[in-house]
């Protein structure tokens, strides 16, 4: 399975996801520049976080146009796996591929520090080896995690379990004291109806290693690549 990293003028996670998958899980992956059209041999896309172009306008909004993002839209709308971490998940809502917006903390303050984080939906490529109702621990570092949907847009997502995580107490309970952000309903990922995309705030590439302290991340990582074997398997005996 290979990956591939998308840089943005302004991206900094992109080392990280490059570091977790090439030395953590040993597994293929290539940087992506923003100006690229060429997405062949990849199997799973990532937008990773940072400041793309400064975040000067809005968050993603530029990122949005970037050329790259015309060939991840036909990626994703031909089932590829494409993750947005962080500014990724902000890119992701700017265009189109998952609904709703972001908006500035309600606090006005950056935050970063760790999270818990309740698995809402474990049946997708990204979080198979997780439980339903498992409280991860996962760090967040962001300005504008205040996930907002329109009435309409959010019961879609409950109906469709396109809910994937929840802000939560370390207990698993959705307070408000837990959520960092103001993110509607704790809001801290979703996914779109197919399940292919997702987009997250909080950073599982940060938490993937001994070393750094956590490795809650490492499930995150896993599914994916638990997944893709599985689909390989299927093809293999279709």
């Amino acid at each position: 399975m290979k990956f591939g990293v998308v840089v943005f003028p302004g991206s900094n996670c992109d080392v990280d996801c490059y570091h977790v998958l090439d030395r953590v899980f040993g597994h293929p992956v290539s940087y992506i520049w923003h100006q690229e059209r060429d997405l062949s041999g990849i199997d799973c896309v990532i937008l990773p976080g940072g400041f793309s172009y400064g975040d000067y306008l809005r968050t993603g909004a530029i990122a949005r146009f970037a050329p790259v993002m015309e060939e991840v839209a036909e990626f994703a709308e031909k089932g590829g796996l494409v993750l947005g971490i962080c500014n990724g998940f902000q890119i992701l809502l700017e265009a189109g591929l998952l609904p709703g917006a972001m908006r500035r903390n309600e606090s006005l303050q950056f935050r970063c520090c760790d999270v818990f984080l309740r698995v809402e939906n474990a049946a997708t490529p990204y979080t198979g080896l997780y439980r339903r109702g498992e409280v991860i621990r996962y760090p967040i570092a962001h300005g504008e995690g205040n996930y907002y949907a329109t009435p309409e847009i959010l019961a879609q997502l409950e109906e469709k379990g396109q809910i994937v995580f929840r802000y939560c107490t370390e207990k698993g309970e959705v307070t408000p004291d837990a959520n960092p952000n103001g993110a509607l309903g704790n809001i801290a990922g979703i996914c779109n109806q197919r399940g292919n995309v997702l987009g997250l705030m909080p950073h599982p590439e940060r938490c993937c290693e001994e070393i750094v302290g956590n490795t809650d991340g490492r499930r995150f990582f896993l599914s994916i690549l638990h997944w893709w074997g599985m689909e390989r398997q299927k093809r293999v005996t279709a």
